[in-house]
């Protein structure tokens, strides 16, 4: 911490979604710190929602991997020195570079990485070892916009800034439940309707918590966002509302753009049943947008994630093209980035089919990284795209693989192929913070201890193309060590230590930023040039930037495009011509329901961090499926009961959810339990692999599956001080409780066998039994020394709630004698009942408590954040508390 004390809050950024909020952390000289928003970060001004509020809960070092590491022919790991396992990677490297050549290496990466680690792993695989196999998991969320912001613009570049939120009269967001994934956006749009009267438009195929609070909703049938937005291009036009000196004057291509819109969209009729969409809301939609000159289109995964992302993506542009609404404050195409800093690790170069600094692999531009890096083996095509990546890992192209900060094993569609093809490498090396994940599991050779979000130093670009630092705030623990000295220390190894010796991160950012500026003369948008001279303290200073920052400017809002001025040859902007849009595979008689999946509220990516948060493990503790009631009932599911859910690439057990917020034909499941967090969740293992044509980007928005209902002879919970291990048949779902491990789990083992289980597994405790075995009803308490050390209820599905009791009994330090005598009881105990599941994460409130506040008269919103706190931080369960306030009846007493 260079001195820091526990009264010293430390500027930082969040580590979760692409908003890039700012973070006041303070430490508190054990390990732990305080986190708050930081009011000065003109992304959020003080807002977090409820993932970056639990952040202080999330920076323990249990379960850390602290030293290097390295798997021996048993299996297991035994600890070994830097020296031994740098020199292990650079082995493994240089073996298979010899024998199979540079295209037989990879890198995968990471959005959660900084720009200065991305810089340097992209300088030593694409200069140095001559592979462009060197792909992130951005590739999963935002390659789609990538591609289509360069077919259009000639570059990767977000037109606008955070402030046309504030400024626009209309906003429509496609694909993006923003309520949920990104909050304080969110909050910032909802001010704007609050203050303004700003309209809010959401299309998607799902009613999210965002639809719940639009002025109009549009439920579009999965994938046919391109036929919507090419009849409003044609609208555009038929109602007058093109801007014929802009499309003259800067832009090219429009006449063969808008017939393909015409033969993709030919009337309304037809776009009516392929949208599934009634005319008429099809008709406001257009008539919303073509009458509002301040209209920002805001995307996210919805629009990205699909074999026809970047058709997408460029659909909505066209339209911001044809009517001039591009470049003009409060009007824009917006693409919301998904990961902290999936754009810093563009600009770097950290995917496969660019170099830094937005270069290409055009020969020019080859020629020109190579002279800046003076670089011996400088790759010269593009490189392996990730899903493409890991099956030429299953086919044993690529041979040797390094992973940094990511979980592919989960995260990658087809997730048990991915998960295989890693056992298929000769050598494979993690960098890390955890012992153990399901992508460490699948057997890395080399383990690098990396440092976390609190203990790393450099640099993040959100979602407006704003740099801010993540400054560190924690020591480096045991011998982690940052990603980018990693990297170099590997690299000097291998004989390159004269262009990877860097005295820290503000070294290499300068690199960074005059690579930036390099004979750029106007002919790429990302320049930073006006940082490539920045000392080591104004880096650690660095306020909040957006680019471009050319040397010599002055810093403000950089909105771009607002004189034309495309990065394309001839400065115009593209008009592409669009093809038909259609799903890669279409539903079935055996696969007869679409599967979408997405985010949580809570929780972010496979669980890693948020999974170590009591508070965000409360509102959704379990993985599930989504259910229309019309699709649940032909199939006889059962709210609260299970699903076996299979697709043609895997399978998954998960709860049913029932609700009429899922389209019928429809069934949604989010992303984020592993094989670490649940025994049958993994949901990327029934993930499609097709992938966009132009992006790479894989459809994880549309795949075909069938749901079979399932019954276990007993359902219930289990807590414990330590993790536990299951027998195999049990299915379980794990989350973190404050003073030890909590489980749902569901069995058809008999009450004896499951007995048996618990007493072997507690055999060094004093055990206490309720065993019904006629109705099929066991509960267990093992205790040590007077403290519960484990418990386990199991009972018939249906049976009473358990889940708060047996929190309760664990957050107990000592159980009397009373408390003894009733905690297995099977009723309630001193007042002990099931709330229901946490509403509020960022204060902690639960269902019943907010029920309990409407029934005594709180009648909105408002009411309700004053009697209980929900809703008044970062609001994004405000629509979950107006459903509450709408279903709760209140009973007026009688006379």
């Amino acid at each position: 911490m260079d001195g820091a004390n526990a009264m010293d809050a430390i500027r930082t950024t969040c580590p979760y979604c692409g908003v890039g909020c700012g973070v006041l952390a303070t430490p508190d000289g054990a390990g732990g710190a305080t986190i708050a928003g930081d009011p000065e970060h003109p992304a959020n001004f003080g807002r977090l929602c409820s993932k970056g509020s639990a952040l202080g809960e999330t920076v323990s070092l249990e379960g850390r991997l602290l030293h290097p590491m390295m798997r021996k022919a048993s299996g297991a790991y035994e600890r070994v020195s830097w020296d031994i396992a740098l020199d292990a990677v650079v082995e493994g490297f240089s073996r298979n570079a010899r024998a199979h050549g540079p295209d037989a290496l990879a890198f995968y990466l990471s959005g959660q990485l900084l720009t200065e680690d991305y810089y340097v792993a992209n300088k030593l695989m694409k200069g140095f070892l001559g592979s462009a196999n060197v792909d992130t998991n951005s590739r999963l969320c935002m390659a789609s916009s990538v591609a289509g912001h360069k077919r259009a613009f000639g570059g990767d570049l977000v037109p606008g800034s955070y402030e046309d939120l504030d400024k626009a009269d209309l906003i429509v967001l496609v694909g993006s439940n923003a309520a949920w994934c990104h909050p304080v956006l969110f909050q910032r749009m909802q001010a704007n309707r609050t203050q303004r009267g700003a309209k809010l438009i959401v299309i998607d195929p799902r009613r999210t918590p965002s639809a719940d609070e639009a002025d109009l909703f549009l439920p579009i049938a999965p994938g046919m966002d391109t036929v919507l937005f090419a009849w409003l291009l044609q609208e555009i036009v038929a109602r007058g509302a093109i801007d014929h000196d802009f499309v003259a004057k800067h832009t090219s291509g429009f006449e063969a753009a808008l017939q393909t819109a015409r033969d993709i969209a030919p009337d309304l009729a037809t776009v009516s049943v392929r949208c599934r969409l009634e005319p008429s809301l099809i008709n406001a939609f257009c008539d919303a947008w073509i009458s509002t000159k301040r209209v920002v289109t805001a995307w996210s995964q919805g629009v990205n994630q699909s074999a026809q992302g970047t058709d997408k993506v460029d659909a909505i542009i066209h339209c911001h093209l044809a009517s001039g609404r591009i470049g003009k404050e409060g009007a824009g195409p917006f693409s919301l980035t998904g990961q902290p800093n999936a754009m810093g690790g563009r600009e770097a170069g950290g995917l496969a089919n660019m170099l830094a600094a937005h270069m290409g692999f055009s020969p020019a531009e080859v020629d020109r990284v190579k002279r800046f890096w003076n670089a011996p083996l400088m790759a010269e095509r593009e490189g392996m795209k990730a899903v493409q990546m890991f099956d030429a890992i299953a086919q044993r192209r690529i041979r040797a693989l390094w992973v940094m900060a990511t979980n592919p094993a989960v995260s990658l569609p087809k997730a048990d192929h991915a998960r295989a093809a890693l056992g298929l490498l000769d050598f494979f090396a993690i960098s890390e913070v955890l012992l153990s994940n399901d992508t460490l599991n699948a057997g890395a050779n080399v383990l690098l201890p990396a440092a976390a979000w609190g203990e790393k130093d450099g640099a993040v670009t959100n979602s407006e193309r704003r740099i801010s630092r993540q400054r560190s705030f924690l020591a480096l623990p045991g011998e982690a060590r940052p990603d980018w000295w990693i990297v170099c220390e590997v690299a000097k190894r291998m004989g390159f230590a004269e262009a990877f010796t860097y005295a820290g991160p503000a070294d290499i950012f300068r690199e960074h930023a005059a690579l930036s500026c390099f004979e750029n003369e106007g002919s790429r948008g990302f320049d930073i040039g006006g940082l490539a001279q920045v000392g080591n303290a104004a880096y650690e200073g660095l306020a909040p930037v957006q680019w471009p920052l050319k040397q010599g400017e002055r810093v403000g809002v950089a909105r771009l495009f607002t004189r034309g001025a495309f990065q394309t040859p001839d400065g115009r902007a593209r008009f592409v011509e669009l093809k038909k849009p259609a799903l890669s595979l279409a539903p079935s008689s055996d696969f007869p329901l679409m599967l979408n999946t997405g985010r949580m509220r809570d929780q972010w990516h496979t669980m890693t961090r948020t999974g170590r948060s009591p508070r965000l493990g409360a509102h959704a503790p379990e993985p599930f499926v989504s259910v229309h009631p019309q699709d649940a009932a032909q199939l006889g599911l059962t709210i609260g009961g299970f699903a076996q859910i299979g697709s043609p690439f895997g399978q998954a057990l998960l709860r049913v959810d029932v609700t009429e917020a899922q389209e019928a034909g429809a069934v949604f499941a989010p992303i984020h339990w592993s094989g670490e967090s649940s025994s049958h969740g993994r949901v990327g293992a029934l993930v499609n692999p097709a992938t966009d044509p132009f992006s790479g980007q894989p459809e994880l928005k549309a795949t075909p599956v069938r749901l079979t209902p399932l019954r276990f002879e007993r359902e219930g919970g289990f807590v414990a001080r330590e993790a536990a291990r299951f027998p195999e048949a049990w299915w379980w779902a794990r989350a973190s409780l404050r003073d030890g491990v909590g489980y749902r789990v569901a069995s058809d083992m008999s009450v004896r066998e499951s007995a048996d289980w618990f007493n072997a597994r507690f055999a060094h405790c004093e055990v206490a039994e309720l065993i019904d075995a006629l109705g099929g009803l066991y509960r267990a308490a093992a205790f040590r020394e007077g403290r519960l050390e484990a418990a386990l209820f199991l009972a018939p599905p249906g049976g009473e709630p358990v889940w708060e009791r047996l929190k309760d009994l664990l957050a107990a330090d000592v159980i009397d004698a009373t408390w003894r005598r009733f905690a297995l009881s099977v009723r309630d105990v001193g007042g002990v009942a099931d709330r229901g599941p946490m509403v509020c994460s960022c204060f902690g409130v639960s269902q019943g408590a907010i029920r309990d506040a409407i029934e005594d008269g709180a009648c909105d919103t408002t009411a309700v954040g004053a009697a209980v706190k929900a809703g008044t931080n970062c609001g994004s369960c405000v629509p979950e508390i107006r459903k509450l306030i709408a279903s709760t009846r209140v009973f007026e007493p009688a006379g």
